[in-house]
């Protein structure tokens, strides 16, 4: 992928959404700076990034004994989201499924608003067809809808499922809505990192080591959990024929059901934390 390196709060993002959450939502800070340093991540670093994410509200310490902190209960839809877009398969939309339409305008007075929800929409898969006006497949509406609410801009936004009807060539039109070229970038670079990963690891015949399975997994789920909201989920008749996410998310299933396992035995034992035995999967 970038050759930039991955940031602190991504990684302990992906350390409790894929983890500590299902373990209590909660971690000592000590046992949070020995998980982040095997990803080469020091205490100090560590200590600044919770202090961000806690300025944001996704943590809230909490003493257990010892000094820790826990995910803060608001965003565990904003987790549960993540789950369902990151781990489902995400097959391509069915084009007779219409779509999700998205219209807003929003007074130049509070023009932060219309910032967000531009951020917030393409973040989701929309595209910008226009003005104010942004689309993606309508089975993405649910998803628009609860974070409209939960962001407090519901009130700007016009909702709609919709139809196409006419005049336009459509595959040629999306891709004027949508970054193609940017994405299947992100994909490749993706492919490129970790084939090589995943066919080393599929011709051993022994499970990873536990630790060794966790500094893999944490870095690769931090990379992929974004391309999942780059990437729509078009139907493929509007998608260019060298489309390559196909390949890249067979990565990283492969990926995934090689090392999550492990991963979660190795935090479990890090940690102390009673649970990470009963969980086989991230919401997919």
């Amino acid at each position: 992928m970038s050759d930039s390196p991955l940031r602190p709060s991504s990684l302990i993002n992906t350390v409790y959404g894929a983890f500590l959450r299902r373990l209590g939502g909660w971690v000592s800070i000590a046992d949070l700076i020995t998980l982040m340093s095997e990803l080469d991540v020091d205490g100090p670093a560590v200590r600044s990034a919770i202090s961000r994410l806690k300025k944001r509200g996704v943590l809230e310490p909490e003493r257990r004994g010892a000094s820790g902190y826990r995910l803060s209960p608001a965003v565990l839809p904003v987790f549960d989201e993540g789950d369902r877009r990151i781990f489902a398969s995400l097959e391509p939309a069915d084009l007779a499924d219409g779509w999700a339409m998205a219209v807003f305008s929003v007074p130049e007075s509070e023009r932060s608003h219309r910032y967000q929800l531009r951020t917030r929409l393409t973040w989701l898969g929309f595209g910008n067809i226009a003005p104010g006006v942004w689309l993606a497949p309508g089975r993405l509406l649910e998803d628009a809808r609860s974070m409209l609410v939960r962001l407090g801009l519901s009130d700007y936004v016009h909702l709609f499922h919709a139809e196409y009807a006419a005049f336009s060539d459509l595959p040629g039109t999306v891709s004027s809505w949508w970054d193609f070229p940017a994405i299947q970038k992100q994909y490749a670079e993706f492919t490129d990192t970790y084939a090589p990963v995943a066919a080393r690891l599929a011709a051993t015949e022994t499970e990873p080591e536990p630790a060794a399975a966790f500094r893999h997994y944490v870095p690769l789920l931090t990379q992929w959990r974004r391309l999942p909201y780059l990437d729509p989920g078009l139907p493929t008749e509007l998608l260019p024929a060298d489309w390559n996410a196909v390949a890249a998310r067979q990565v990283f299933q492969q990926l995934h059901g090689i090392l999550l396992d492990p991963s979660l035995r190795h935090v479990g034992e890090v940690t102390g934390l009673r649970g990470f035995g009963e969980v086989t999967g991230l919401g997919g």
